[in-house]
């Protein structure tokens, strides 16, 4: 049985931007999603990835579209 090798895919966010234009800081923005600091600035640095119901809570809070704060790209060719 042959496997199927899909790209690498790379999230990307904007959530530091979307955040930067509300004036909230990490701490603000963590409080009104219900997290701590730490995940905000893990996933603003790409060193978390959020689950789907925080990145809805993090959409709800900056009233913005899940979609306009994370997106996938392609990080290579399909092996």
């Amino acid at each position: 049985m042959s496997s199927l090798h899909m790209p690498d895919e790379v999230l990307h966010n904007t959530l530091r931007v979307q955040r930067a234009i509300r004036d909230l800081t990490q701490a603000e923005l963590a409080e009104l999603a219900g997290v701590t600091r730490k995940s905000v600035n893990a996933i603003e640095a790409g060193r978390m990835v959020p689950s789907v119901l925080l990145a809805l809570r993090l959409a709800r809070v900056l009233g913005v579209s899940v979609e306009t704060l994370f997106s996938l790209d392609a990080a290579s060719a399909i092996r």
